[in-house]
């Protein structure tokens, strides 16, 4: 099993971050700040671990915020051209997840001091990443952040790059929302239009999620950027197209299905079953269709479906689920079946009662079958 993010905040992590505070600044309280920093660490969660080792730099740095940059910027490990070697902070520096709270004390501290707190985000980026702090500049001055982030553009390290597009993600998970950028994404799209064709994978991948954010709330434009940028696309470009337009395809968004060639589909759905009508919670939802081609030619195909989700009002609410793509043959027919786990889960409270499977077809609706939730008897 994985380690917790969270426990990259540990006492080891602080007392290397304590270390190199003091190399740069010998009158640091270093003891002073690792017992502030990892006051009942263990009981905390990640955000809030970030959060305490944030108000102890606070604490402990000079009052100064000048003074307190020229500080943090000495204690950082060196730039070594866009690799980062880990999550810990190294023996020559600060790196990794030590940044994180290192940087929202200059997004917290350092609004009164733009120039300076921009550079220094851009050097704590390329040891980790700022995304969160930067966020900070961007609601106070949206206008004067964008134009520093617009001469960071060919700025040689990705992760300098990669700021632009994940800074400025107007639903970035763990982060501040954007609500300039929610309204009106127009400036962020002029960012992602000069970085979609980035050599590095990993700042593509970025800009396809800030795309896959505007289309929360802007799905006709993103339809439209998609549109125009799949002309003339490479296989990169077209990667990134289909990672951000992920929740249009899966909403079966009708233009952004049409910009990856699923047209309206000829089908006819021949069979679709349920191996059971009533479903005990904690057990498999199963199922099973049959459909063929009525067109003259090839259709490519994206088939979902749909659980439609008893609330506790009575009414349903749909929750769609990826299960296959492809191409079907003119008169060629499909078979599939399909096991939907129906259990406990975090993000969802079931209730017994009438829930209804929709089988979806680029996005359109082939049929419907009704399924009774049973709940156990807990008593």
């Amino acid at each position: 099993m994985a380690e917790p993010f969270k426990n990259f905040f540990n006492v080891k992590m602080v007392s290397a971050m304590g270390q190199h505070l003091a190399r740069a600044w010998p009158d640091f309280d270093e003891d002073g700040f690792v017992g502030v920093a990892t006051s009942s660490l263990d009981d905390l969660e990640l955000k809030e671990r970030s959060a305490q080792i944030t108000k102890a730099l606070d604490a402990f740095l000079p009052n100064d915020f000048e003074h307190a940059a020229s500080v943090m910027l000495t204690s950082l490990a060196p730039d070594k051209s866009g690799e980062i070697e880990g999550s810990e902070t190294q023996d020559h520096g600060i790196a990794g997840w030590g940044i994180m709270p290192m940087a929202d004390y200059v997004g917290s501290r350092g609004l009164e001091h733009f120039d300076l707190s921009m550079a220094l985000l851009k050097e704590m980026t390329k040891r980790f990443t700022a995304e969160l702090a930067i966020r900070y500049f961007i609601l106070a001055e949206p206008r004067r952040t964008l134009s520093i982030l617009k001469t960071w553009i060919d700025d040689p390290n990705p992760h300098v790059r990669r700021l632009i597009s994940e800074g400025t993600r107007p639903r970035l998970p763990w982060a501040m929302r954007l609500p300039v950028f929610i309204n009106d994404p127009k400036p962020v799209l002029t960012l992602l239009e000069k970085l979609k064709d980035d050599d590095d994978e990993y700042v593509r991948r970025s800009v396809a999620n800030n795309l896959n954010d505007i289309a929360k709330d802007h799905p006709d434009t993103v339809a439209q950027v998609a549109a125009r940028w799949m002309k003339g696309a490479d296989k990169n470009r077209e990667r990134l197209l289909k990672h951000a337009c992920r929740t249009l395809i899966k909403q079966g968004h009708r233009d952004t299905l049409t910009v990856f060639g699923y047209g309206s589909p000829n089908i006819k759905l021949e069979k679709l079953d349920l191996l059971a009508t009533h479903v005990t919670f904690g057990d498999t939802l199963m199922f099973s269709i049959s459909l063929t081609s009525t067109a003259g030619a090839t259709q490519k195909l994206v088939i979902d479906y749909a659980i439609h989700h008893r609330k506790s009002n009575g009414t349903t609410s749909p929750k769609v689920f990826k299960w296959k793509t492809g191409a079907l043959d003119p008169s060629a027919t499909l078979t599939a079946k399909r096991n939907h786990a129906i259990k406990k889960i975090t993000t969802r409270t079931y209730y017994p009662g009438t829930h209804h499977l929709e089988i979806l077809i680029n996005g359109e609706s082939f049929g419907k079958k009704t399924f009774e939730l049973v709940m156990p008897d807990t008593r």
